[in-house]
């Protein structure tokens, strides 16, 4: 019988970290600060166990990665959704702390086949601008919502003066962004060439600077399907359906979709491709302009090559 590599699983909490092992059932429980991950590498070393799954959580399981990685462990970040099905195809459809890490566990041994890269924390300060950068456009969409039922003027004028506020702080924080990526060489470089193509502009290069640290290193459905934009099929029998994206990164979609409405107008790679889809229906051409945006600022930096280059 073949040996079976000992995996963990956790379940991150504000307080706890829950904690299974597979194959072998092994459960544990620790506080979710110092003196808990000390503990938890010590168990996990005990046990002979080198690789760990857990979910995002809100951002709580960010400590938890950077702490098991400085302990030399291997420490794999899986999407929520993913695990969800796989618990689903197992079965399980009982949910609390102590069988979601069990669920981790099993489906970090069964999805997960190569090491996991290292968090790359050097992009931390870039993520949380651009993260409260999100945050301040929900607002300003919130307050023009709040605008559109309002009849009272004294409401109106408060709500048209912190809607005012708002913007005057996004493009403060715009600003910053822009300091923060020219104080990185390799940023300040990544940030030049996406911004030659027609249709990027400084949001989406620092998103995908950020959020999309891969971008160059996969193929052109790899890149596709991480983000979310490749299409999958439903058909049965002789029934074809339509093609759906489903998963990925969302926070990169909604960046590259306003990209997107732009490139068509302006960028004439991506006007010529939209043209050529003319029939369907527009929220597909606008999605397949997504993916080969996408697509083309992928290729761009996995061959070093410049905009014009490619567009010729």
């Amino acid at each position: 019988m073949a040996h079976r590599v000992l995996t963990g699983g956790i379940d991150v909490s504000k307080q706890w970290l829950d904690v299974s092992l597979w194959p072998r059932k092994s459960e544990q429980r620790v506080a979710r600060d110092g003196e808990g991950y000390r503990e938890l590498a010590s168990w996990l070393r005990q046990q002979g166990v080198s690789r760990i799954g857990l979910e995002a959580s809100g951002g709580y399981e960010i400590a938890v990665i950077d702490a098991l990685e400085d302990m030399g462990f291997e420490v794999v970040r899986l999407n929520a959704q993913r695990v969800r099905m796989f618990a689903k195809a197992k079965g399980r459809l009982a949910k609390n702390d102590r069988v979601d890490a069990d669920m981790v566990a099993q489906a970090t041994a069964a999805l997960v086949e190569e090491a996991p890269n290292k968090r790359r924390r050097d992009l931390d300060p870039l993520v949380e601008h651009l993260t409260y950068r999100r945050r301040l456009q929900e607002w300003i969409t919130d307050c023009g919502n709040q605008l559109e039922h309002l009849r009272q003027t004294t409401l109106r004028a408060q709500v048209e003066h912190h809607k005012a506020a708002l913007r005057k702080e996004l493009a403060q924080l715009d600003k910053r962004i822009a300091e923060l990526i020219k104080t990185h060489a390799d940023w300040r470089a990544l940030d030049k060439r996406l911004r030659q193509v027609p249709g990027v502009g400084p949001v989406l290069a620092g998103t995908l600077i950020a959020l999309l640290p891969e971008l160059g290193t996969l193929s052109r459905r790899g890149v596709a399907a991480l983000v979310g934009l490749a299409p999958y099929a439903d058909d049965s029998g002789k029934r074809s359906g339509e093609r759906h994206i489903k998963g990925g990164r969302a926070a990169i979609r909604k960046v590259l979709y306003m990209a997107a409405v732009t490139a068509k107008r302006h960028n004439p790679v991506i006007a010529a491709f939209a043209k050529r889809l003319s029939g369907k229906k527009s929220k597909v051409i606008l999605v397949a302009c997504m993916r080969k945006l996408l697509v083309i600022l992928n290729a761009m930096m996995r061959d070093g090559s410049e905009w014009q280059a490619r567009a010729a």
